[in-house]
């Protein structure tokens, strides 16, 4: 009964914090996209507070017929990876390293877990991800959470509006690779962004 009063409180919070709908011109998306030569691929990207252990965000890096990044109710732009509605394409290798940069700092480290997948597995990924529409803030781990229990596979993790729930279903997937980035750039990140945006 607590859970179902908590996921109905949470519910009612979400809506009204409302979400911000962002949809870049077609032009913008066909001159952007990128396609990556390596392998189809999912990798869940977990932020984790150095000072508690919490998790912070929740993105997820799709590589299919293009590579694009979803980043749920993120703060996180720039205009070589225009968004529609938390989906970020032209996520050549450099952006995906200012991405990382841009969540990396001395109070968050970021947790990157890369699994191969089918090439109809990301591209229904990527699919999902298009069709989900933008995400109210505190909620990034839950829709992305939502979009993996919707691929073939994935069918196990359950939606969760917490991080390292996800984070932690996902590591128990097999040929999972993890990798953890740290740095110590100070924790207003906000000098990352472009000017004006």
């Amino acid at each position: 009964m607590a859970r179902l009063l908590l996921s109905l409180w949470m519910v009612a919070l979400l809506s009204a914090c409302g979400a911000e709908s962002v949809w870049a011109p077609d032009e913008d998306i066909r001159a952007k996209a990128y396609r990556h030569n390596g392998p189809a691929s999912l990798t869940l990207i977990t932020v984790i507070s150095n000072r508690s252990g919490a998790g912070g965000h929740t993105g997820l890096l799709i590589n299919g017929s293009q590579r694009v990044v979803w980043d749920p109710a993120g703060s996180w732009y720039s205009p070589n990876a225009p968004e529609r509605n938390d989906l970020h394409y032209g996520m050549t290798d450099r952006m995906v390293d200012v991405y990382v940069d841009y969540h990396t700092r001395e109070t968050y480290h970021t947790v990157l877990q890369e699994l191969q997948v089918p090439p109809e597995v990301a591209e229904l990924a990527l699919k999902e991800a298009a069709a989900y529409g933008a995400v109210s803030k505190a909620a990034c781990s839950q829709s992305t959470s939502t979009i993996l229990s919707r691929l073939p596979g994935f069918e196990s993790i359950n939606a969760t509006f917490f991080p390292k729930r996800t984070m932690d279903a996902f590591a128990k997937f097999p040929g999972v690779k993890t990798r953890k980035v740290f740095d110590n750039d100070p924790d207003d990140n906000s000098a990352k962004l472009p000017a004006g945006g």
